[in-house]
C-alpha cells in the first residue's frame, strides 16, 4: 500500500471481515467497520501513549477549557493552554447576543 500523498511503501495488513488492504496498525477496517484482531492491544501499547495519559485518566467533565474563546486546547497542569500556550485566566466571558426586538405591528389601511 502507498502513501497517497508522498508515495511511501505503508506497511499493511488484510481485513478478515472483507479482505481488503489496510494500514498498518488500523484498529478498524475502513472499508467494512470490522474491528481488527488486536485492537485491544493497541491501546495498551506504553509506546503509543499521548501526553494526556501520562498524566493519568482524563476526566472530561473537569477540564478547564481555554479562556482565549478562539482556541479549542483544554488547560494543563501547568496552567497554561496545551493548544495555545496561553495562561488560564478565567472562564470565557460569553458573547453579548443582541436581544430580540420585536418586529413592527402591521398597520392596515382602512378604506
Amino acid at each position: 500500500m502507498k502513501c497517497p500523498h508522498c508515495g511511501e511503501l505503508l506497511g499493511e495488513l488484510t481485513c478478515s471481515a472483507c479482505n481488503r488492504s489496510l494500514p498498518e496498525k488500523s484498529r478498524y477496517c475502513c472499508w467494512c467497520g470490522e474491528e481488527l484482531a488486536g485492537a485491544a492491544e493497541v491501546s495498551e501499547d506504553p509506546e503509543l501513549a499521548t501526553e494526556d495519559d501520562a498524566e493519568g485518566p482524563i476526566d472530561l467533565a473537569s477540564r478547564k477549557l481555554c479562556s482565549d474563546g478562539t482556541c479549542i486546547g483544554v488547560i494543563g497542569p501547568d496552567g497554561r493552554c496545551k493548544e495555545c500556550g496561553k495562561p488560564y485566566t478565567g472562564e470565557p466571558e460569553p458573547e453579548d447576543e443582541p436581544e430580540d426586538e420585536p418586529e413592527p405591528e402591521e398597520v392596515k389601511e382602512e378604506h
